[in-house]
């Protein structure tokens, strides 16, 4: 009894890892598709075309269901020989904000 608990248990818990590997990927994609196309619109360098995951903390959406808000940083240049930080804040697989540091318009 307590061995087939303990597996269904564990099975869970792995379903669950995956879940939450699978999903992260998914947004860091959507995060550097986002970054990249910001700096597009400026036309600003999306520096080593990655973002990185500062946060990660359970929020509730506009429905009041639990989600995850996923905080991501990232680097863009406005000259090509500095580094400016911007940020996107996503909740679950919706935007919240895109913010960038102040720079040079081209």
């Amino acid at each position: 009894m307590w061995d087939s608990t303990w597996q269904i248990w564990a099975l869970l818990a792995v379903a669950g890892l995956l879940w939450f590997w699978y999903d992260s990927l998914r947004a860091r994609e959507r995060a550097v598709a986002l970054g990249r196309s910001a700096c597009e619109r400026d036309r600003l360098q999306f520096l080593d075309d990655t973002v990185e995951c500062v946060r990660t903390r359970p929020a509730r959406d506009g429905q009041g269901r639990m989600t995850l808000e996923r905080t991501y940083r990232f680097e863009f240049s406005d000259t090509g020989n500095n580094r400016r930080t911007g940020s996107i804040v996503m909740l679950g697989a919706r935007v919240e904000s895109l913010t960038m540091e102040p720079f040079l318009l081209q």
